[in-house]
């Protein structure tokens, strides 16, 4: 489906207390990649208003942390429905502010509706565990909301990440401070309306638009108890270090350079199709994109029905644009550098562009570069974009020294018709995500997302079963009613 983008620009606020509230800072605005043009409008936020949203989101927490769970499920029930009644229009804001497909950005928000799902199971999972421990002595688990929440999140899935979260971290109690990239703010205008409707109390939820001096702000406050983050290892590792130091519990993604192993016995087809979508869908934008390929042996039929899926892609319809012109220019810089570096162009995308309509945006075709010296910057940095590095390797050893030299530990996947030799890139690959025969091995839900090494700081997982030891306490309690006849060392 074609992108709509706004005929006009959209005013988006800070939401908190249930309502929207300017920001005190400069104006700031929001440009469509596909076109280069003005479609939205914000103001940054001071640490004046951080201060005032949290006070309040603390003032309410008491009253949400003890509505029944079954209570604050339904109105989980009903985010959900207005989501999935609205997801054509909320795909299309994501599209024009972020760049992506009108399909990708729909599955962006089916993947946020699964997590939400999996928030709406928590009411009938077992809570805690009661024994009888001794004669007449019980002990029991049960799991409490640790108060005010932060979640601050990236501009390459302005509805999915944020989704991740909002729904596990608001279904146990918690109140929820999300502050959204100032390059897609777009988004949260439609995700706090949904919630408004669906009946979540003033204050419970709360949406900070701005930059750096909000996310300082978020963390450095009394009321601030967990911080998650995802963007960039660099940005990461700084707000991770912030919240940490403050005694607060920090989860941050970072980047990633993943590495796809591609073995001769390969199905062409699978591979072709797999392994391009992978480094293409979304633009390359994302943390799960395959970036280098280690091409094992002769793999150059694979190859090759690689670049022919790739090469039919049609920008503005398949495949997006970049977020920014800046970037944009980083990309294109990269391939250069790299082909100065003796990188072989298999297809380069510089200078692609969609239909006239959108030739003022960002455009980058699919680029794949052969011969790609390991340690260069093509195979070791994060370029974030459509650009797939061929490292050529003479066995699964080699492929793998290379994957792990990397400091990063997001996702590998290796493409191969024999499973001992699959099972020997899973048991060796330094990534917290790991697939077979899949160009991007996400987890689906309750199964969670997370990396290792330079991708996460902090313990546990984002989503699933390992996430909900992140967003609230456990207490444990022990209970004796009356005198038993018999006694050992408990009693």
């Amino acid at each position: 489906m074609k992108v709509q983008i706004p005929d006009r620009s959209i005013e988006v606020f800070n939401f908190t207390g249930g309502a929207w509230k300017k920001g005190s800072g400069e104006s700031f605005v929001v440009l469509s990649p596909y076109t280069g043009k003005q479609i939205g409008q914000s103001f940054f936020s001071t640490r004046e208003n951080v201060d005032e949203a949290i006070n309040m989101a603390q003032s309410v927490f008491s009253k949400w942390s003890q509505t029944p769970l079954k209570e604050r499920t339904q109105i989980m029930f009903r985010f959900r429905e207005i989501l999935l009644r609205d997801i054509d229009k909320i795909s299309h804001i994501v599209s024009s502010e972020n760049g992506k497909t009108f399909s990708e950005s729909k599955a962006g928000i089916l993947k946020g509706v699964e997590v939400l799902e999996f928030a709406l199971s928590l009411q009938n999972m077992d809570s805690g565990a009661k024994m009888e421990v001794s004669r007449g002595v019980h002990c029991e688990y049960r799991r409490e909301a640790i108060g005010v929440v932060a979640s601050i999140t990236p501009f390459n899935f302005p509805a999915m990440v944020p989704m991740w979260t909002i729904p596990i971290a608001l279904t146990l109690g918690n109140c929820y401070v999300w502050k959204p990239s100032e390059k897609t703010p777009l988004t949260s205008l439609f995700i706090a309306e949904a919630l408004k409707e669906a009946g979540i109390p003033d204050g419970v939820f709360t949406v900070i638009q701005g930059a750096q001096e909000a996310v300082e702000a978020i963390i450095d406050h009394k009321y601030t108890r967990a911080v998650a983050f995802v963007g960039s290892t660099k940005i990461a590792r700084i707000v991770y270090q912030r919240t940490s130091q403050l005694g607060k519990r920090a989860l941050c993604l970072g980047g990633a350079k993943n590495h796809i192993v591609l073995l001769p016995d390969a199905n062409p087809d699978i591979c072709g199709r797999g392994i391009s979508d992978s480094f293409t869908g979304c633009a390359g934008q994302r943390c799960m994109a395959a970036s280098v390929l280690l091409a094992v042996g002769d793999v150059e039929e694979q190859i090759e029905k690689i670049k022919q899926r790739a090469e039919s892609m049609i920008l503005g319809e398949e495949m997006g644009a970049i977020i920014t012109k800046e970037q944009l220019n980083f990309l294109n810089q990269a391939i250069g550098r790299a082909v100065e570096e003796g990188a072989t162009l298999l297809l380069d995308g510089r200078g692609q562009k969609p239909n006239p309509e959108y030739e003022n945006g960002y455009w980058l075709g699919p680029t794949i570069l052969d011969n790609v010296k390991p340690g260069s910057e093509a195979a070791s940095v994060e370029l974030f974009g459509p650009v797939l590095s061929v490292v050529r390797c003479s066995s699964i050893s080699e492929a793998m020294d290379i994957e792990n030299s990397v400091d990063y530990g997001n996702a590998c996947s290796v493409f191969t018709a024999n499973g001992a030799l699959a099972e020997k890139v899973v048991q060796r690959a330094k990534a917290g995500m790991v697939g077979i025969n899949i160009g991007v091995p996400v987890p689906r839900e309750p199964f969670s997302f997370g990396g290792i090494n330079a991708s996460k700081f902090g313990y546990g997982d984002i989503t699933g079963e390992h996430s909900l030891d992140f967003w609230t306490d456990i207490k444990k309690v022990t209970t004796k009613w009356e005198m038993q006849k018999d006694h050992n060392w408990m009693s």
